[in-house]
Formats: C-alpha cells, structure tokens, sequence
C-alpha cells in the first residue's frame, strides 16, 4: 500500500495538509511490519520500554482487567490508529492490548518517533491532534457510560465508528462491515451482553440500525444521530487545519 493510501495518512490528512517531508517521515514509521492472530495481547499493562505500533489492517482493543477478572474495554482501534503511543510517553503501559482480529501493524520504536518530532513538526502536531482526539473520545466514552440510556450509549458509539472507518476509507453512510461481539460491546458499553442484545434488537425494530453476520447497516441515520444526538464535532474531522 502507498503511503498516500495508507490509513495512518488519510486520518492525520484530516488535520494536516502533510508535506513531502511529513510523508517519508511517515513511510518511515512503516519499516518494521508485523503480524498479530486474533486474541494475542500486544501490549500488557504494566509492561515497561514497550514499542508502539501503528493499525494497518484489523481491528484491537484496549482494556484493564480488573481483580475480579472483569474487563473494561476503554476503546476500539482500527487502521490508522497508534496502539501504545501513551505506553511510550509514560514508560510503562497503564493498559493492554488485544487483537480483536487478525492483524497487520507496524511496530514503532520511541527513538523513532521522537526523532521524527524533530525532522517533521508539522506530523508531530499531527500526532498530537490524533492523541487529543483520542482523549475526547474517552470523555464521550466516559459521558456513554455515566450518563446515558443504554439504547442512546449503543447508538452513539455505532455512529462514533461510524464516522471513524469512514475518515479512513472503511465503510460509508450506510454501514460498516464490525467484527466485534455481543461480548465486546457488553465490556465497553459497561452492559451484560444479554442486554446488547436486547438493545439492538430494538434499534432494529425501530428501524435504525441493523448488525447482523459481522455488519453494521444503518437503516436510519438521520434517525440514529436524532436518538443518539450525535455531534461529529468532537471527532475534528471536517478537513485539514494546518494548510
């Protein structure tokens, strides 16, 4: 794949228009390819001097398990996405990480990327706007699971994928192809996954949303985005900022 193709450069495009330098910057990042089968963990909390990797095909999820073996999931990566980068900056990773589905990824080490802060401070504002967006996210995340109605928490989070597969080329309006389970959606959404169930059942009888055999179709995205009263606002995607 092109580096111009590559999902990493379609979503920090969305920010910056990148330069010829930001792009092998960027090609750079590339290098180290690596290979993960579903269920393996790439990154385990506590561990320290860790690589980062960033998403190229595949999707992950990053998680804490609790003492009881309960497991919070905090958030989904798909390709674009920088797995670990936080793990880098603070020396030790406060979180794990796991294949959700096959996945192809390169590994980045910490003197690379901060190396490539220097030769390029255009990406390095890039991958600061790519981080902040993450964190705003979480605050939704956090707002899904202290504030709002179960059927609002799911319809919010399937209009936040979403809009995020679709600034990388992965899926349009009408839908999306998910490989996550009742059981992934129950540890994010802070839900039994008996109750996901029952909550997409009646978005789909509502005729709004539809996820059956690994799809997401939206049925009615007018009336999702109504019910869930989504704002893509925070997700900062609309075009580049920096010319």
């Amino acid at each position: 794949m092109s580096i111009l193709q590559s999902p990493l450069t379609r979503k920090l495009s969305a920010f910056v228009a990148l330069s010829r330098t930001d792009l092998e910057t960027l090609a750079r990042y590339h290098r180290r390819g690596r290979t993960f089968q579903s269920g393996h963990q790439m990154i385990h909390e506590g561990q320290r001097n860790q690589s980062a990797f960033i998403l190229a095909e595949g999707w992950a999820c990053a998680f804490k398990l609790l003492p009881d073996g309960e497991r919070q999931i905090v958030d989904f990566q798909i390709p674009g996405d920088f797995l670990g980068l936080r793990s880098i900056l603070f020396r030790t990773a406060d979180h794990s990480i796991e294949a959700v589905t096959r996945i192809e990824a390169s590994e980045v080490l910490a003197p690379e990327i901060f190396d490539s802060f220097s030769d390029a401070p255009r990406l390095a504002t890039a991958v600061l706007w790519a981080a902040s967006r993450d964190e705003a996210m979480v605050v939704e995340h956090l707002v899904n699971l202290g504030r709002r109605s179960a059927e609002v928490r799911m319809a919010h989070f399937l209009l936040e994928l979403s809009a995020r597969l679709h600034l990388v080329g992965i899926g349009d309006r009408s839908g999306f192809e998910c490989p996550l389970t009742q059981y992934h959606l129950a540890d994010a959404l802070g839900l039994s996954a008996v109750h996901v169930n029952r909550v997409l059942r009646h978005l789909r009888e509502e005729g709004l949303v539809t996820f059956q055999n690994g799809r997401v179709k939206i049925d009615d995205l007018d009336g999702l985005v109504s019910l869930a009263n989504f704002d893509v606002a925070y997700l900062d995607q609309a075009g580049p900022f920096i010319q």
